[in-house]
């Protein structure tokens, strides 16, 4: 096509043709300035730093991973800047110069006394609080003294600003000026090492700091003196702080009629000076208004030089005269209270792009985006030369390497209407950078350099309930937050992570809002907060799992590890307490399979001896809690062992006893006074396993033998409680046998009676002496644990003694058993 026959649409106009796209974008004349059209995809960057001792690789695509730095691989020592290092670093991180004719040089009126304070204030090592209001020509004064104190410290002079920076952002933006450490970001203990050796004055412009956080940087760098510019707004530092304060004021009358001229570069006329004068009256001598009523001035003088510039700045157009000759007009001085608040009229004179430059500048809360982004946002060619234009009516104040609405303007703008359309502007801002940050060609730091457009553009897309809009601040968080960790500046990463975190939420992406949530962990994990960064990773994991995420959920449990490692061991869950459990577990831990709490299932059992409990030690009682509750495991094998031996044990002593008493009993040695126990014994109301509340019989034997009842069931003569007055054949009357090891009154109640022996004469062939029947301990039981088992409630058995006597006859072993005892078990 011949370029000398281009259709309209080319240049990014829309011609005559309505409805055709209004938001074309034309490619930025700039070299440095990406390709804004439509490009092959190309590989997304994947970076690798480490910080601390840990090594982290930043993957836009997937999430970033951690890990501990292998061995040989941990990074060189940082090396200082050379001077000459440092001039170079200085002019790359200064703001552009705008496009256009240059500004003219002013001079800096009425501050040399305090210019000399100031320096020989940090010759001798102290730091300064220059305190002004803004538009005062602080930024003036500070570079001036910079200038002069080039030479004062061996690590030169650094500038630094503060614009919506931390203490820690700051002497990370210290340690990076004055060290090279690529790729390399030190941690909290490496960083103060580090900078508590740098000896430099630091000019420090537009602190927000102030108080302790203030008294902490001054702390950490104790052989750097401050030269801290801020306003009267921020907190004064702490008292105890050795810092010292110089105010600085507006100008005087002459001197601000003076600096009026400088800026018009001629005299004033009286009228212009009578009206400056109203205006120093008006505006407190600050240089900033005389900034702006100068670039008014020349502005005035270009409309009644070229009556032309009336059209298209809103102050009417010239008049017709006869015969087609134009009359130059006199343009009137503006008013006092233009003069005043000069943004709105100053911008009604400049061109669309750079009143569109302004509606994108509200939109951002103030923040300008840099000129090569203003093609691409304005649509014009030749939007970057706006910047110029803003410059040089003094409606812009450089911050750290960009530029900003300079004080007062925009508040000026949004109440002329310059912020009706501020969610579209963002919006579209919002759109742009989301492309741009995520471009393979965009150096991560470009994108720091950036940043505080991003952020801007993205925070008025959250209120409400807009789920576009947030989608939108999804998007731009999703790409450039990985820059932003790449380019080491984690005070913005951060802010990126959480607006996007709560744009994800609003817009219901649950897999971005796991993604934000894994980088926060990791970003918690670098910088030392171990229990924020657990809260991220697990909520990030739970939400990953849902989402069937299986390698993203792999990289948080990964993390997560290292949480863990770091923190000393997992954090408490709710297993086995350790009180409880078994000094005889097995080494490999619980088995998953056993219950720790196991359910209680009802069995029938028919109980004929009332229960009565019996001390035990200390040691047994706890032994016998955790085997109840945590017998599991190898001890399965001894419990089996020594039941076989107790059952060979019992019936050998069975066999015995039949051999030996079955010619030797007396006739009526197998008559008893007591009943025997029924199912029917049971319907009165009393329980079979209790005794009735009437007196005990005194006509029954003390023994343990065994009677057959009067259905023909054999029946246990002993009871749990003994009978009073009742002796044995070979014992006197008056003497009475303890019964079942008994004593022969019962015990309190809740109080379990102790064991004992008989201490009477030996006893004839009808009668045993009382024993007891091994009744099983957790070492020692027949049978394994089942989930029957109920820790808390006494189960049925069949024996006819107690669990008094149990205990002592597991004490005894299965052995030294006593024949009747064991009968009794039996039956």
């Amino acid at each position: 096509m011949d370029p000398t026959n281009r259709e309209p649409e080319e240049y990014g106009h829309d011609g005559d043709h309505p409805g055709e796209d209004t938001e074309r974008r034309r490619q930025s004349r700039e070299a440095l300035t990406p390709d804004f059209g439509h490009q092959a995809a190309q590989q997304s960057r994947t970076v690798q730093l480490t910080s601390g001792d840990f090594l982290l690789t930043v993957n836009p695509v997937d999430g970033s991973e951690i890990e501990p730095c292998r061995p040989g691989e941990q990074p060189a020592p940082p090396v200082r800047h050379t001077a000459a290092q440092r001039a170079e670093r200085e002019r790359a991180t200064a703001p552009p110069v705008p496009p256009g004719p240059p500004a003219p040089r002013l001079p800096l009126l009425e501050r040399q006394d305090e210019r000399e304070r100031l320096v020989r204030l940090l010759a001798r090592g102290r730091s300064v609080r220059l305190t002004g209001p803004a538009g005062s020509g602080r930024t003036a004064l500070l570079n001036a003294v910079a200038t002069d104190c080039a030479d004062l410290a061996p690590d030169g002079v650094v500038r630094l600003s503060g614009h919506k920076r931390t203490a820690t952002d700051l002497l990370y933006g210290l340690f990076e000026t004055v060290y090279r450490a690529p790729l390399h970001r030190p941690d909290r203990e490496g960083l103060l090492a580090l900078v508590h050796g740098i000896g430099a004055v630091v000019v420090l412009d537009d602190l927000e700091l102030g108080g302790g956080a203030l008294q902490e940087l001054l702390d950490a760098t104790p052989e750097c003196a401050f030269l801290l510019g801020t306003t009267s707004e921020v907190p004064a530092s702490t008292a105890d702080a050795d810092l010292e304060e110089v105010f600085l004021s507006g100008l005087s009358r002459s001197a601000s009629i003076e600096l009026l001229e400088h800026v018009v570069e001629r005299t004033l006329t009286d009228d212009e000076a009578n009206w400056a004068g109203d205006l120093w009256f008006e505006s407190e001598g600050l240089p900033l208004r005389f900034v702006q009523a100068g670039a008014l001035l020349r502005r005035r003088d270009e409309m009644r030089t070229d009556p032309q510039s009336f059209d298209g700045y809103g102050d009417g157009e010239p008049a017709d005269t006869p015969f087609g000759r134009i009359e130059p007009k006199d343009v009137p001085l503006p008013g006092l209270g233009e003069a005043a608040a000069p943004a709105a009229l100053l911008a009604s004179r400049l061109s669309e792009s750079a009143r569109e430059t302004l509606r994108f500048a509200v939109a951002l809360g103030g923040e300008v985006p840099h000129q090569a982004h203003l093609p691409a946002l304005v649509g014009d060619t030749h939007a970057d030369a706006a910047l110029g234009e803003l410059s040089l009516c003094g409606l812009l104040s450089p911050a750290g390497p960009r530029y900003r609405l300079a004080a007062g303007v925009l508040a000026q703008l949004e109440a002329s209407g310059y912020g009706e359309d501020a969610a579209a502007h963002a919006r579209s801002a919002a759109q742009h950078y989301a492309w741009w940050a995520g471009h393979p060609s965009v150096t991560p730091e470009r994108a720091v350099a950036e940043a505080d457009a991003v952020l801007a553009s993205m925070a008025p897309l959250l209120p409400g309930d807009a789920g576009e809009q947030a989608s939108v601040a999804v998007l731009l968080a999703r790409s450039a937050s990985p820059a932003f960790a790449a380019g080491m500046h984690w005070g913005v990463w951060e802010k990126a992570l959480r607006i996007g975190q709560e744009a994800a939420r609003i817009a219901g992406e649950v897999a971005e809002e796991a993604y934000f949530h894994h980088e926060l962990g990791v970003l918690a994990l670098c910088t030392g907060h171990l229990d924020r960064a657990r809260a991220e990773l697990e909520a990030s994991i739970g939400m990953r799992g849902a989402l069937a995420d299986k390698a993203g959920a792999v990289a948080g449990r990964r993390a997560l590890a290292l949480v863990e490692d770091r923190s000393g061991g997992p954090a408490p869950s709710g297993g086995v307490p350790p009180a409880e459990a078994s000094p005889a577990s097995p080494p490999g831990g619980v088995p998953a399979v056993m219950p720790l709490f196991p359910r209680v299932v009802e069995e029938p059992f028919t109980r004929v001896s009332h229960h009565v409990p019996a001390p035990r030690p200390a040691g047994r009682v706890a032994g016998a809690l955790g085997g109840r509750t945590v017998l599991r495991g190898a001890r399965r094998n001894v419990v089996a062992v020594g039941a076989g031996a107790l059952l060979a044990a019992v019936l050998g002593t069975v066999v015995t006893l039949g051999a030996t008493s079955g010619s030797e009993d007396p006739e009526g040695s197998d008559v008893t006074t007591e009943q025997s126990v029924t199912e029917d014994d049971s319907q009165d109301g009393s329980p079979a396993d209790e005794p009735a509340d009437g007196p005990a019989s005194d006509d029954g034997p003390a023994d343990g033998t065994v009677s057959p009842g009067a259905s023909g069931d054999t029946v246990p003569s002993g009871s749990a409680t003994p009978s009073r007055g009742t002796s044995s054949p070979g014992t006197s009357p008056g003497t009475d046998t303890p019964s079942s090891g008994s004593p022969s009154d019962p015990p309190p109640s809740g109080k379990p009676s102790p064991t004992g022996k008989s201490t009477g004469p030996t006893a004839s062939p009808s009668t045993t002496p009382p024993t007891t029947s091994p009744e099983p301990t957790p070492s020692e039981s027949t049978t394994e644990p089942t989930p029957t088992d109920s820790p808390s409630e006494p189960e049925n058995t069949d024996s006819a003694s107690g669990p008094a006597e149990s205990a002592t006859a597991s004490e005894a072993g299965a052995g030294s058993s006593s024949p009747s005892g064991t009968a009794s078990t039996v039956v």
